[in-house]
């Protein structure tokens, strides 16, 4: 009998378990360098709903290609590599493969030329990356995740930090937009893509309701609510974000979400680093001299659970796929016990929101 692995960070809720993967999955991930690990989550058996159990693959990977390399170059080298961790995923049975923040480029969002950085958007709905998802799909029965730079050729060529779901069927079936931009640090993204029209989409995929939570929109707790309110099930959050800044928060934010919405919660991050930008810059706070590189990104994708269990994380370093098995049957079960939106006084927050949006706004502040 298999023995549960010990619980990450002290976390509350049952023991995640170890996932029997195939010999064949973690042979082909050592010849292809990269990390493969895989976690089970279970819920409890109901009598009138069978178990409904879905497998989520995550996949973070370095970029493959000096910057300075050709544009279509750097992409096909992508394409390339995710294909190959993809093939390992559909060996493991992955239903729904989700990739990092913008997994076809450099990060470059910290720099304040466009080119050559805008050459790598693309259209969302019939671009060369999200053609290459379509395939990916048909060919392995799996739903798709694939975070872009779009260019929205519709609307003056407007730039957007994009998610684009594509069905097991090969269909495109639509798209969601970063939310909340960063301002902060060598984040300042808003000089490259505002913030996203598409309020909080979520997508009835064969294999359960997903939804996508770019990056930064994970220190909002509306935007997780937001999402969950739509009957998320799933919410991935691919991201991009370097040690320095951010890994204090990583293991606590994505926990608390799935925690505070009954859902599970699949946290991506990219590793690796970016160096060599053609002209340096600065940190919008001021901590670092004028420099051309970029910090690292610490990886550590994982998922949680509603329950408040969750898998360890991926290597800070290498590329890796995690699986992770879930029953989302848990998820009507937790809120069942904990009753986190039932309890929600929504109409009291919307009205007291409404009125701290106001230009006239007094804090409610009682003083003696």
């Amino acid at each position: 009998m298999e023995e549960p692995l010990r619980k990450f960070q002290e976390a509350e809720g049952e023991a995640v378990w170890a996932l029997d993967l195939p010999p064949a999955a973690l042979s082909a991930a050592e010849e292809r360098d990269f990390e493969l690990r895989g976690y089970r989550f279970e819920a409890a058996a109901e009598q009138l709903r069978p178990p409904r159990v879905v497998r989520v693959g995550l996949v973070q990977n370095k970029i493959q290609l000096p910057t300075d390399a050709p544009v279509a170059e750097q992409v096909a080298a992508l394409h390339r590599r995710i294909e190959e961790i993809v093939e390992v995923a559909a060996m493991c049975g992955v239903n729904i493969v989700c990739f990092q923040e913008v997994w076809t480029m450099p990060f470059a969002f910290c720099t304040r030329e466009r080119l050559p950085w805008t050459e790598f958007a693309e259209s969302a709905e019939d671009g060369p990356t999200t053609r290459f998802c379509q395939k990916l799909a048909k060919k392995h029965n799996m739903a798709v995740v694939s975070p872009i730079l779009e260019r929205d050729t519709a609307h003056s060529e407007t730039l957007w930090n994009t998610a684009v779901v594509v069905s097991n069927s090969g269909a495109v079936m639509g798209k969601t937009r970063k939310n909340h931009i960063p301002r902060i640090g060598d984040f300042n993204e808003s000089t490259y893509y505002m913030e996203g029209n598409r309020g909080h989409p979520v997508f009835q995929t064969p294999f359960g309701r997903v939804a996508v939570n770019i990056c930064y929109g994970r220190h909002h707790p509306l935007n997780w609510l937001m999402f969950a309110l739509n009957g998320a099930e799933v919410i991935f959050n691919p991201c991009a974000t370097i040690g320095k800044l951010s890994e204090s928060m990583w293991p606590i934010e994505a926990h608390n979400a799935a925690i505070a919405n009954h859902c599970f919660v699949c946290a991506v991050n990219r590793v690796g680093t970016v160096r060599n930008y053609p002209n340096p810059f600065t940190s919008g706070d001021g901590e670092k001299d004028t420099h051309r590189d970029f910090g690292y990104f610490y990886g550590s994708s994982y998922v949680s659970a509603p329950d408040g269990s969750r898998t360890p994380g991926l290597s800070r370093t290498r590329d890796g796929l995690l699986v992770a098995e879930m029953d989302l049957n848990l998820c009507r079960q937790v809120a069942d016990k904990w009753n986190f939106k039932m309890t929600g006084r929504y109409e009291m927050y919307v009205r007291e929101l409404a009125e701290a949006v106001r230009p006239d706004f007094v804090p409610n502040i009682i003083k003696e």
